[in-house]
Parts: structure tokens; sequence; C-alpha cells
């Protein structure tokens, strides 16, 4: 025999739990930009879509979702605008791609950018800006646009991004600016050692920002932090190719704001051009860098593992004068591994405002040479102290 008043019981009660869950769990919208348009076929111009998808999914009221299935999608510039009514979830499947011709989003300084935007997660899929014809234009001294960074986020606070991989950008990776509470995880960016200005993500203006297990290859700094930047962390970073991780350049400028707490640990750099690195130019500035840890940092044949630099000067165009930027509270810890120069500790330090407060505590850096010649330290205007073992020896 059925038991009715069980079973009238058990109806009630699944119904009763649905409602919860709702209630719960707000519903969510997506908005496939295959339904604005779009199509994955790597040949058909996807702009429109995408930006009709983005303005409807900023506009909601409810949960939305702006969803990129599987296939490739062939965008010019993104402008992705804010502020939206709601947090949105910009998900890649599948992947984006930039028109051959660099002209197309060249001139446009940014691929895709996110303006305004005060909550949103950008997860997965893959990017490609196609930057090889840019490249070529610049390494051959022709007249060349100035260029596109793949993803830039500016004005933006509480964002993820999550899970993606970019390719070839023309210029930097992903940039942060003007923006805080930033989180930035398990990325794999790449790009050949020798394309110019391909910055794996660049930060300045902002606070609160993450960079957490991530893969960076690249033809410039694998991170590099720009001026009024603060409270960042850096963790499990695998750099190389590329030119490290990099504080500054600073002292572009007599007013400049400068870096503070700043952490970058547990990472790895393998064949890179500097290891960790705080760099600014040798002219007048109210810049500065300070409270800066560097630790538990592994260099495999790294040119320059330790530097600071400060008469940073690229292009030979030297202004030749005394950095204004004053470095101070720098410690790095159980930093080990090879060096591919002799000089694998190196502080050249600003003769107006010498380096203070430099720590030095368990490093370990062997010169990676044929003719087993010892590494050695080079200071100049730096003061600090040491403690632990210290290899090569401090001269500090």
């Amino acid at each position: 025999m059925y038991d009715f008043k069980t079973m009238k019981f058990t109806s009630v009660s699944c119904f009763l739990f649905f409602c919860l869950i709702i209630l719960i769990i707000p519903s969510c919208l997506a908005y496939n930009v295959v339904n604005f348009g779009a199509r994955g076929d790597g040949r058909t111009d996807s702009t429109c879509a995408f930006l009709r998808a983005w303005s409807s999914a900023c506009h909601s009221t409810s949960q939305p979702n702006v969803y990129i299935p599987r296939g490739t999608y062939l965008v010019r510039t993104l402008n992705l605008n804010g502020p939206c009514k709601r947090r949105v979830e910009f998900r890649i499947d599948g992947t984006l791609v930039a028109p051959v011709n660099y002209n197309a989003i060249g001139n446009a300084e940014f691929w895709i950018m996110f303006y305004k935007v005060s909550g949103v997660n950008v997860y997965g899929g893959t990017i490609n800006a196609k930057g090889h014809g840019y490249w070529s234009c610049r390494k051959g001294g022709k007249s060349c646009p100035q260029g596109a960074r793949s993803i830039q986020f500016m004005w933006c606070n509480n964002v993820l991004l999550k899970g993606l991989t970019s390719l070839h950008s023309q210029r930097v990776h992903i940039g942060i600016g003007y923006s805080s509470n930033v989180r930035v995880e398990n990325l794999k960016i790449t790009a050949p050692s020798g394309s110019p200005n391909t910055d794996g993500i660049h930060v300045q203006n902002s606070r609160g920002i993450t960079i957490y297990d991530s893969i960076i290859k690249t033809g410039d700094d694998c991170i590099s932090i720009g001026p009024a930047s603060a409270n960042m962390w850096i963790e499990k970073v695998g750099c190389g190719p590329g030119h490290g991780i990099s504080i500054g350049s600073l002292g572009h400028s007599l007013n400049e704001d400068g870096v503070a707490n700043i952490t970058v640990a547990n990472s790895v750099f393998t064949k890179t051009q500097n290891g960790v690195r705080i760099k600014s130019w040798a002219r007048p500035s109210g810049g500065f860098a300070t409270n800066i840890m560097f630790r538990n940092l592994v260099m495999r044949n790294v040119g320059n593992p330790i530097f600071i630099d400060q008469n940073y000067c690229p292009h030979n165009v030297c202004p030749r004068q005394s950095s204004g930027v004053k470095v101070s509270d720098v410690t790095f810890k159980n930093v080990k591994g090879t060096s591919s120069t002799q000089a694998a500790m190196k502080f050249d330090c600003s003769a107006s405002n010498p380096c203070t407060g430099i720590k030095l505590h368990d490093i370990n850096l062997t010169y990676n040479d044929r003719l087993r010649r010892p590494a050695f330290a080079y200071c100049k205007n730096a003061r600090g102290r040491h403690t632990g073992k210290v290899f090569p020896k401090s001269c500090i």
C-alpha cells in the first residue's frame, strides 16, 4: 500500500526546499555572445556582438554572466565600460583573436579595456593579440602605431582575473591602473624573448593587488610595478624568459608618487635578464621605494639576480644626474641559485640619496661560469646589514 500522507509530506518538503534554494541563490542571467550575433569561425568580426552582450549584462539588475563559448572570435577594440548595476562574470571558454593587421588595434592603446567597473570576474579562455607584425614594424624602424595592451583594467575595483592565457600581445599583456583590490591568479602569459615592451603584468597607481600562481614568459619584465603602487603581494610566479620582476622604472618626473609595501615570494626565475630589481632614472625626483620584501626565490642562470639600479638608462640617452628616488628598507631573504654574470648582487645607488636599510639574509648565489670564477657583490652608496650566510660576501 502507498502511504499517501508520507507522499504529500515529501512533495511539500521538496517544494519548500527548492523555494529556499531560489531565495538563497540569486538568479543568474547568461548573455551568450553568439545570441548577439558573434560567430566563432575566426573570420567574422564579432566586435559589435561582444559590446551588445556586455551592455545588456552591465545594465542587468539580476546577476549577469557574459559568456563566450568554444570557438575562435575575431574582435577589434573592446571598451567594456561601467559602472554596472551588479557584479559581472565574464567567462571565456573560447579564444579571442585580434585582426592580422596590427593597425586595427594598434592605434587604440588597449585591445580589451574594462573601465570604471566595480566588481567583475574574468575567467578562463585564451586571448591572442597576434603581435608579430607589430613587433616587426618596431624592429624595422618604420612608422608604427603606439601599440595596444591586450587587457587593461582602468579605475576598476574588486576584480578577479583567473585562468586566462594571453598570447603575443603587441605591448603589455595585462595592465592595472588606478584600481584597487585586484586578484590575478593562474595566468599563462607568452611572448617571444625578443618581442619589445611585452611586459607580462604592469601595475601603476593601484593598491591591494595580488598576483598568484602564474607562468610568465615575455620579452620584457614579467611583472613591472610603476609609481603610486602600494600593498602588493606576488607569489608562486614562474618568470622566464624576460627581464625579471621590476619595481620601476621610477624617477620619470620630479613630482612622482612612490612605491611601498611590496612582497615577492616563493618564485622561480629562469634565464631572465634580471631577477628582482629596483630601477630609477638618474634625475631629480620626489619618488621613493620602501618596505620591499623579496624572499624564498630561486635563480636559474639569471643575469642580475639581485639588482638595485639608480642609473637606469636602457637606450643610452641618459640624464647623467643623481637620482632623487629614495630607496629604503629592502629585504632579500633566502635567495638562491646561479647567476650568468659575475656580479650576482649589485647595488648601484644614488650619490645624493643612498640606499638605506638594505637587509641580506641567507643568500647563496654562485656564478655559472666554466672557468669557475667566483661570484661577487658590487656596492655603491648602499647602506644596511647582513645576517645568516651570505654568498657572495656582502659589500653592504
